[in-house]
């Protein structure tokens, strides 16, 4: 049924502030637009004159990724990886909810990876398009290259077919040291120190086949061809003086600085089960967070900026990263006076904090924080029938209070509850509020109570 619209027009938008039925009339589609009834004669058309058709196109879509999310879960995460692969907040989120999935993202392969996020059976090859320093036309080179002559054998393999002019020093370098030729030589260190040598080389070769003319090794190795040189000679490249790898950590650090983001490994990854126990909070979901509640999670410093205040206190301005995602934090003077020494950059931590929303933009208020090899935790073991009983309850809650010390706030290790036997056992996370000053002296407390109570490390030795 038409109905007749009041207009208003305020500065460049239009509403619609009353409407008259009209009764039964003929009407024309929204999406024609020259017999459109709500386009004025100035080109405008007013703001909320969405149809239903308008939610039933978004009800639709919204089926039909919810469908593809649910049946072909590592194709659609690949497509959703590839469309949001300029943002690195969302590539990150992204590839955090694959791990949630069982879908494991793989590292860029120069033999296997294309331009965008593929699908690899049930895994998801990161694309070359996303390594910083690589550009299209070194990525169509080396996919050229492979189509025509199928897969590289080294890296000599790879300089020695494809244009250095294209591929330069600079992309070679960022393959490397991002994992690209880890399935050829697991050594970066070694390709790196290999690089220029074997760059040399294949420039010697290429000049040599642009001139129709072969060299001494490629005819030991089997003759040359009247127009060329043979392309199996990549054997004779010269290589470095034997060098051993770069350590987990310093290969980390360069895949996160040319991809954006840890892949082959995450230095929280060893602690991602622990984390979920004692800190539940993921920075990825720091928006959602309530402001004014202490909040802990476990973290790594990505990013520390000392500053000194006007009157000379020294803080920092950091970033905290998990596998979900970033947050900018600040640790103030009082709290920098006595946890400034942890404050430094790639430091894994336990952080303790609030939510901070000022000037619309949400930062995490780090109030304390502990190394995580040093965190420990108070496991409670409860039979079924105890977790069970409400009085029981009651006596362990008071146990665990009479040991938080005389300031609550500053009892910072957590307890949790293991119920049940060596069949099948559940892991319960006691509250914040439930957290005790002095771990040996609450274990001894409760073991005069006669709960069964022990320390333990979050990472074991």
């Amino acid at each position: 049924m038409p109905l007749l619209f009041d207009l208003k027009k305020s500065e460049q938008m239009v509403k619609i502030v009353s409407r008259q039925s009209l009764g039964i009339q003929p009407v024309y589609d929204i999406g024609v637009e020259r017999d459109h009834n709500f386009l004025l004669a100035n080109g405008l058309v007013a703001s909320n004159c969405f149809n239903k058709s308008h939610s039933t196109a978004y009800g639709f879509v919204t089926f039909q990724t919810a469908y593809l999310k649910a049946n072909y879960p590592v194709e659609y995460m690949a497509a959703l990886l590839t469309a949001n692969s300029g943002d690195q907040d969302k590539v990150q989120m992204h590839i955090a909810n694959c791990i949630a999935m069982g879908i494991e993202v793989l590292p860029p392969d120069v033999n296997k990876s294309r331009v965008d996020f593929t699908p690899e059976g049930q895994k998801i090859l990161f694309g070359l398009s996303a390594v910083r320093n690589v550009g299209q036309g070194a990525i169509e080179c080396i996919l050229q290259s492979r189509a025509e002559a199928g897969p590289f054998k080294s890296l000599a393999d790879l300089c020695d077919r494809v244009d250095l002019h294209a591929v330069n020093r600079r992309a070679l370098e960022a393959l490397i040291l991002c994992g690209a030729f880890d399935r050829l030589d697991p050594n970066r260190n070694q390709l790196m120190q290999d690089l220029e040598l074997v760059i040399d080389w294949a420039q010697g070769r290429a000049k040599d086949r642009a001139i129709g003319q072969g060299n001494l090794f490629d005819m030991m190795l089997g003759g040359v061809a009247e127009d060329a040189a043979p392309m199996d000679g990549f054997e004779s490249a010269p290589k470095a003086v034997p060098v051993a790898d770069f350590d987990p950590q310093e290969k980390l650090k360069q895949e996160k600085e040319l991809l954006g983001f840890y892949i082959s490994d995450h230095p929280l990854k060893s602690v991602q089960k622990s984390a979920r126990i004692l800190a539940p909070i993921n920075l990825g979901d720091m928006e959602a967070q309530p402001d004014n509640i202490t909040l802990s999670a476990i973290a790594m410093l990505a990013n520390v900026k000392p500053v000194v205040t006007k009157k000379g206190d020294r803080m920092a301005i950091v970033v905290l990263e998990d596998l979900t995602g970033s947050v900018e934090g600040v640790v103030f003077p009082r709290s920098y006076e006595r946890i400034g020494q942890h404050i430094q950059p790639d430091a894994r931590l336990m952080v303790w904090g609030k939510c901070d929303r000022r000037d619309d933009q949400v930062q995490f208020i780090v109030d304390d924080a502990e190394p995580i090899e040093a965190v420990r935790l108070v496991m409670v073991e409860l039979d079924p029938r105890i977790a069970a009983d409400i009085e029981q309850q009651h006596r362990l809650r008071n146990v665990i209070r009479s040991n938080q010390g005389d300031d609550p706030g500053y009892a910072r290790v957590p307890v949790i509850a293991v119920i049940g036997g060596q069949q099948q056992r559940q892991i319960v996370r006691l509250g914040a509020q439930f957290r005790v000053k002095d771990p040996e002296a609450a274990i001894h407390a409760l073991a005069r109570a006669d709960f069964k109570a022990r320390m333990t490390p979050l990472i074991s030795a």
